[in-house]
C-alpha cells in the first residue's frame, strides 16, 4: 500500500504541485512548468522575484543551480525503477552571462542514453553518467551550462 500511495505522488500531473509546497523550491520560485508522462522529459522554470535575486540584482547562482538539481535523478529512478540505485554524485556549473527574467531548463532522456545506462549498470558495479543542461533565458541565450554526474548502480538480484 505505502508504494501505491508514493506511486501516486510521483504521478507526472501530481509531482508539479508537490515541488511547489516543497521549501527548497518554494523559497526559489521554481515551478515544474511539463512533466513528460513517461519522464523523459521535463521542463522547470523560475521567475526574477526580490527573494531569488543577489545583491547585484540577477539570480542568484544558488538558485539556478537548484533549478538543476533533483530532476535527472528523479526522471531516472521513475524510468528506470526500484532495481537501480540512483543518486547525485557531483555537478559542475558554468555561469555565462547575467540571468534576468524568467529562466527556464530542459531535461531529456533518450532510448541511446537509457540503453547506455542499463549495459554499464548490468553487472553491478557502480557507472558514473554526466548529463548536460542549459539554464536558457527569455531570449533564448545560455546563461549557465551545468554538468550533473549521476552514480548508477543495479541493485542485486536476491
Amino acid at each position: 500500500m505505502k508504494k501505491k500511495v508514493a506511486a501516486g505522488l510521483m504521478h507526472p500531473k501530481v509531482l508539479p504541485y508537490l515541488f511547489r509546497l516543497w521549501p527548497p523550491y518554494w523559497g526559489t520560485g521554481i515551478h515544474i512548468d511539463h512533466i513528460a508522462s513517461d519522464f523523459r522529459e521535463m521542463r522547470v522554470s523560475m521567475k526574477l522575484r526580490f527573494y531569488n535575486k543577489n545583491y547585484v540584482g540577477i539570480h542568484f547562482g544558488g538558485s539556478l543551480y537548484s533549478m538543476t538539481d533533483p530532476f535527472y535523478v528523479l526522471m531516472l529512478v521513475r524510468i528506470l525503477g526500484s532495481q537501480y540505485k540512483i543518486l547525485d554524485q557531483s555537478a559542475q556549473i558554468t555561469y555565462l552571462k547575467p540571468g534576468v527574467g524568467t529562466v527556464c531548463a530542459n531535461f531529456k532522456l533518450n532510448d541511446e542514453i537509457l540503453d547506455n545506462v542499463k549495459e554499464h549498470a548490468e553487472s553491478g558495479e557502480k557507472y558514473l553518467l554526466t548529463l548536460p543542461v542549459d539554464i536558457i533565458d527569455g531570449q533564448g541565450d545560455i546563461v549557465a551550462q551545468i554538468e550533473k554526474t549521476i552514480y548508477i548502480r543495479r541493485r542485486r538480484r536476491d
